[in-house]
């Protein structure tokens, strides 16, 4: 059975969920302040994005968008109220 464009994409999807929930691989990216939860969101936001489900898309892209920004908003204010 041939596969198809579609399928590759799901498993390479469903292998890159698998990768971020590796223990070891989530330390590492802690390390460098990446939330796996949220990379999490993102890659469901682009898996969605390419099954044509623009509207779920757009809700995991605003969800992701609003909470890095968010996230980066209060580090920047702990910085400067560590700098004060």
């Amino acid at each position: 059975m041939s596969r198809t464009p579609a399928s590759e994409i799901d498993d390479f999807f469903e292998e890159l969920g698998q990768l971020l929930k590796n223990p070891d691989v989530g330390a590492d990216l802690a390390e460098r302040g990446i939330n796996v939860s949220l990379a999490l969101l993102a890659a469901d936001g682009l898996h969605a994005y390419l099954r044509g489900e623009k509207e779920r898309a757009a809700e995991d892209f605003s969800d992701f968008a609003a909470e890095v920004s968010s996230r980066l908003a209060a580090s920047r204010e702990g910085k400067k109220g560590t700098l004060s």
